[in-house]
C-alpha cells in the first residue's frame, strides 16, 4: 500500500500516483500546484474532494477557474483543458465572464420570474398570486425553457391557444404578465460589456400585429331589482350549516357592497384596522398607496360586532390558508348566483355601491373620497378636506338606499318576500 503524501507548499509534478495519494487537510482547502504547467493545480478539501483549477491573471485580476473534479476528470483531461483556457486567455478572451455570459443565456423562465420576485419586493400578494397562477396555468410547459428560446411565434400560437382554452381577458392578462418579465430580462441580465442579454421582448409581436383581444372593461352591476333576490340568497348562504366558511363569506360579500372596496382591501383587513366605538376603519394598504379613514355606518356595525364574536383570527374576514385571510370565494359566489339567478363578481359590489351613491346623488367628491379614487386632474378637490364625519353622512343615506331595495322593514329589520305555495 503507498504511503499518503503530505501536501507540501513547492510545487510538484501532477499525476494520477501523486493526486491519489494526496493526504486530506485538517480544514479548510488546500492547493498543490504543478511544477510543469504554470497555473494548474490541485484543490483538496477536508471532506476529500479533489478537483483541478487554473489559476491565471485575467484584466488585471488573478482568477482561479475550476475545470472540474477528479476522478471524473483525468489528470490528462485536466492538463488538455488547462492549456485550452491558457490559450484563449493569451488571445485577449475571458473564460469567466464568457462562462457567466452562457450561463445568462440559459436563464430559464422560472429562474427570471425568481429574480423578478425578489427584486419586486412591494408586490401585493394578490398580484403575486395572479403571477403565481400564470406561471402554473398558461407556462407551466415553459418554465424549464431559456428565455432566449422562447420566440415570437411561440408567443403568438400561446396566445391564441390561452385565449380559445380560457378567455380572451385572461390570454392578455398572461400576456402582459410575461412582457412585464422579459422588459425586467432585458434590464437585469447583461455581458461584461454592459450590453443587455435579451435584445427584444417577442410579447411585442402581439403589439406589432395588433392580436391583442380587445376586450371592453366591464360595467356590470346588480340592479335594484335584483338586490332583493341577492339578499335572500346571501341569509341563505349565512345559515348553511354544511361550511363554517359560509356565514363568513356571507358577510365579506355585504360588508364589500356597503363600503365599495376592492376585494383584496376588505379581504386583509384586521381587526386592528377597525375602531368599532369610533364607528370607523382605516385601509393602510390602498392600490394608490395612500391609507384611508372611512366611516362604519350603523348595519356594517352591527354586522362586525357580531362577526368579532365569532373569531379569533387577526383577520375580519379569516381564511383558511396560509395567508390567514379569504382568498377567492368562488365556491360561495356561485351559490348566490344560482339561489338569487343574479350573477355576478366580486369588483360588481363595487360598480353597484358607486352606481346606487350616484342615483341618490351624493357628491362627486365625497364619492370619490370614500371609493379612493384619486382626482389629480381636478384643482377644486385639492382644497376639500374630507374627513370621517363629513363623509358619515353620505355613507350612511347610501346604506339607506341599498337596505330600501333589499326591502326590509326597517322598524324589524325582517326581509319582505312572497310566500311561495306548493301547487
Amino acid at each position: 500500500m503507498m504511503a499518503a503524501i503530505t501536501i507540501q507548499a513547492l510545487p510538484h509534478k501532477i499525476t494520477k500516483s501523486y493526486v491519489d495519494r494526496l493526504s486530506t487537510p485538517e480544514a479548510g482547502q488546500a492547493f498543490v500546484r504543478d511544477s510543469e504547467l504554470k497555473g494548474f493545480a490541485v484543490r483538496v478539501t477536508s471532506t476529500g474532494a479533489k478537483s483541478f483549477i487554473l489559476e491565471k491573471r485575467i484584466d488585471g485580476k488573478v482568477k482561479r477557474l475550476t475545470l472540474g473534479r477528479y476522478p471524473e476528470l483525468t489528470v490528462e483531461q485536466a492538463r488538455k483543458e488547462a492549456h485550452k483556457l491558457l490559450g484563449h486567455i493569451a488571445v485577449g478572451r475571458n473564460p469567466p465572464a464568457e462562462k457567466k455570459q452562457e450561463a445568462l443565456k440559459g436563464t430559464t423562465l422560472q429562474e427570471a420570474f425568481e429574480d423578478f420576485i425578489k427584486v419586486r419586493k412591494n408586490l401585493k400578494p394578490r398580484t403575486l398570486y395572479d403571477y403565481q397562477r400564470v406561471m402554473q396555468v398558461v407556462f407551466a410547459d415553459w418554465q424549464n425553457k431559456a428565455m432566449l428560446e422562447i420566440g415570437k411565434d411561440m408567443i403568438a400560437k400561446r396566445h391564441s391557444k390561452t385565449g380559445a382554452e380560457r378567455g380572451e381577458a385572461y390570454a392578455n392578462l398572461s400576456m402582459r404578465f410575461l412582457r412585464a418579465l422579459f422588459n425586467f430580462a432585458i434590464a437585469q441580465y447583461e455581458d461584461d460589456s454592459g450590453h443587455a442579454i435579451l435584445r427584444e421582448n417577442p410579447v411585442m409581436r402581439l403589439t406589432q400585429t395588433r392580436a391583442w383581444y380587445r376586450v371592453d372593461r366591464r360595467q356590470t352591476v346588480i340592479k335594484p331589482h335584483q338586490l332583493a333576490p341577492w339578499y335572500q340568497a346571501i341569509l341563505s348562504l349565512k345559515q348553511d350549516q354544511l361550511s363554517k366558511q359560509s356565514a363568513l363569506v356571507a358577510d365579506y360579500l355585504l360588508f364589500l357592497l356597503f363600503t365599495g372596496l376592492r376585494r383584496q382591501e376588505a379581504a386583509t383587513l384586521k381587526w386592528s384596522d377597525i375602531d368599532l366605538n369610533d364607528r370607523s376603519f382605516t385601509l393602510t394598504d390602498t392600490k394608490n398607496r395612500e391609507p384611508l379613514t372611512l366611516p362604519l355606518t350603523d348595519f356594517i356595525s352591527d354586522l362586525l360586532r357580531s362577526r368579532k364574536a365569532a373569531t379569533d383570527s387577526e383577520y375580519v374576514f379569516a381564511g383558511d390558508g396560509k395567508a390567514g385571510y379569504l382568498i377567492e370565494p368562488r365556491r360561495q359566489v356561485q351559490k348566490v348566483t344560482e339561489l338569487s339567478g343574479v350573477s355576478f363578481t366580486l369588483h360588481d359590489l363595487r360598480r353597484t355601491f358607486i352606481t346606487v351613491a350616484e342615483s341618490i346623488d351624493i357628491s362627486a367628491y365625497a364619492l370619490k373620497r370614500l371609493v379612493n379614487h384619486k382626482m389629480t386632474n381636478d384643482v377644486t378637490a385639492g382644497y376639500i378636506v374630507s374627513d370621517v364625519e363629513r363623509l358619515r353622512k353620505p355613507m350612511e343615506e347610501i346604506s339607506a338606499q341599498l337596505l330600501r331595495h333589499f326591502e326590509i322593514n326597517e322598524e324589524k329589520k325582517v326581509l319582505k318576500f312572497p310566500v311561495h305555495q306548493n301547487p
